[in-house]
């Protein structure tokens, strides 16, 4: 079975420049998608290095728009590769017989057939935050497929929808023996934006129009930035409670990996990944406390609960925190022991050294392995990246402030249930941090405060197929004082369990994530064998599930061991086994 060869064409000098002028370039977000995935490919340093003798595909993330470029990307393709363009190489549109359009900073994508997820299921519209589209000038201009279409609709109005433009979300060219496909969504951007936000937090967010999350509320935090639409993104559960119901981010994730996948068996080469989670493992749900108060009778009733549910949780402990004597047990029975930043200004304040002197002391009288994940006090969060580099400094390899402050923006506000890496700002030349975010969806249900628990079961379901974290918050004061949360937290637990979900500590899924994405697929033998490369020491000790899509007309659907089984993901007939424990470099039969 012939792997695609695949290659990142990021032009360095394209991003210096922008980078001179204080522009960002979210495009380099293409690394951590495919990164995510475990698919393994390249990064040419020059435009001369694109020859279809050492790739198959190309995907453009940045590119200078110059002939030159066109040039090379359409020789490319006309000798039987594949070129993938992301909203950008403008230069090219005259090739077909196209004109590029405004650009527009949000809307909806729907898809038909093109837009279906691993399962083959149709995907729902995707809310998108930018968007490039091309039109055709002329009569003849050059047939293209397209594939799904863009509403696009800046002022997000629904009343407006009729009066606004539906161009294609997806424009394929056949170019010769091979192809350019060009995406009008800059489903990079998107994503980041979803993720992120737009810009710095610096004031807070705009309201609910229904008044049901006030974010404006004086304090800084990680929910004034959301780029959902309050009306379009919401649904409400059998008791009318709103909450935010759609992973965007990790739709369009799935949407780039589809769309790659199958374009590349449908010209006879095959784009292996790695599983989100290891064999065995269907699902993983995850619960969070912060000890604000830090009363320890709390904490002994949190402890109880946890053992009578049989869960592993992760404590995010606020300075001055609990004894000595009540951390030692709560590592004994399993618990991870995590940082509460607290950076309200009438205990703390915002600032890298009262981070690091309250993360100093915490270490010093909490437990003897390293404190590893974090979580800001009242989802505390101002600029763009100080968070992450703090946490970077510091030893704080996973953070969870990305969460719901407030009853109606529960759910999937960020757009993502999925553990991911941030992205910098240009001041930092875009680098992707080296810290794991793992936001959450809620906090402590039947409250009174929050939402309640008619959200449960779609949280758990959509994550379930989104294939991310259900992360949820339950306070050890409300545990301890309110018998409604308790009720509600045994629940959330039952309802997970009942779907296959398991329960990790953040600190485990840290470690496994990083582990994961440190293995790579390098070859598939004519008999099936598959070879795995660990690139690092730890990726060497753990068992993955491995995917080997299996190309039109290709063999191997038959040739695999008793091990394997085959799927249909992404549409596409699909080979899934494991590593093994075996030692890396090795085959699997």
């Amino acid at each position: 079975m012939k792997l695609a060869r695949i290659a990142i064409w990021f032009d360095p000098e394209v991003a210096e420049a922008r980078w001179r002028y204080g522009m960002n370039v979210f495009e380099a977000y293409l690394e951590e998608l495919l990164n995510h995935r475990g698919i393994t490919y390249e990064m040419p340093k020059r435009l001369d290095d694109l020859q279809r003798s050492r790739y198959d595909l190309v995907l453009v993330a940045l590119a200078a728009e110059t002939e030159a470029t066109v040039d090379v990307l359409h020789r490319f393709a006309s000798e039987g590769g594949g070129v993938v363009l992301f909203a950008n190489l403008n230069r090219m549109a005259a090739r077909f017989g196209y004109t590029r359009q405004p650009r527009y900073h949000s809307g909806y994508a729907s898809f038909g057939s093109g837009g279906k997820g691993t399962d083959g299921s149709e995907s729902r519209p995707l809310r998108f935050l930018d968007a490039l589209p091309w039109r055709p000038f002329e009569e003849n201009a050059a047939s293209a497929g397209k594939l799904g279409e863009i509403r696009l609709d800046a002022l997000q109005d629904d009343a407006r929808d009729a009066d606004h433009e539906v161009l294609p979300a997806l424009l394929r060219f056949r170019v010769g023996a091979g192809f350019v496909d060009r995406w009008s969504v800059g489903l990079l951007t998107t994503i980041v934006g979803l993720q992120q936000g737009s810009a710095p937090l610096a004031e807070d967010g705009a309201p609910a129009p229904d008044g049901t999350a006030s974010v404006n509320d004086g304090i800084l935090k990680a929910d004034d930035t959301i780029e959902m639409c309050w009306r379009r993104d919401r649904r409400v559960s059998e008791t009318g409670a709103p909450y935010f119901a759609y992973p965007y981010a990790d739709e369009w994730r799935e949407v780039i990996i589809g769309h790659l996948v199958r374009r590349a068996a449908e010209h006879g080469w095959s784009v292996p990944y790695i599983g989100y989670w290891p064999p065995g493992v269907e699902a993983v749900a995850m619960i969070s406390h912060d000890s604000d108060g830090n009363d320890e009778e709390h904490g002994m009733t949190t402890l109880e609960l946890m053992k009578e549910c049989g869960i592993r949780t992760t404590w995010c402990m606020i300075e001055s925190g609990y004894s000595r004597k009540l951390y030692d047990r709560i590592e004994q029975d399993g618990h991870e022991i995590a940082f509460h930043y607290n950076a309200i200004d009438r205990n703390g304040y915002w600032a890298e050294a009262e981070f690091k002197r309250q993360l100093d002391f915490l270490r010093a009288v909490a437990s003897d392995t390293d404190v590893v994940s974090n979580k800001n006090h009242v989802t505390r969060f101002e600029g763009w990246g100080e968070l992450f580099r703090w946490c970077e400094k510091y030893g704080i390899e996973s953070d969870q402030t990305r969460g719901p402050s407030k009853k109606g923006n529960v759910g999937f506000l960020f757009g993502t249930c999925h553990p991911y890496r941030p992205i910098a700002w240009s001041e930092e030349r875009n680098r992707r941090y080296n810290v794991l975010e793992i936001g959450f969806l809620t906090q402590d249900l039947d409250h009174g405060k929050w939402t309640d628990t008619s959200v449960i079961v779609p949280f758990l379901e959509e994550v379930r197929r989104a294939e991310g974290v259900a992360h949820f918050l339950f306070h050890q004061v409300h545990l301890h004082q309110k018998q409604p949360v308790r009720e509600a937290f045994r629940r959330t637990v039952q309802e997970a369990k009942a779907r296959g979900f398991e329960f990790w500590t953040g600190k485990r899924i840290n470690d496994w994530e990083r582990a994961r994405r440190g293995l790579r697929i390098v070859s598939v033998a004519d008999d099936g064998a598959i070879s795995v490369a660990a690139g690092t020491g730890e990726a060497e000790k753990i068992e993955a599930v491995l995917y080997i899509p299996v190309p039109e007309g290709g063999s191997g659907s038959g040739e695999h061991s008793h091990a394997s089984s085959v799927t249909v993901r992404y549409g596409v007939p699909t080979i899934r086994t494991s590593t093994g424990t075996t030692p890396l470099m090795r085959s699997v039969k």
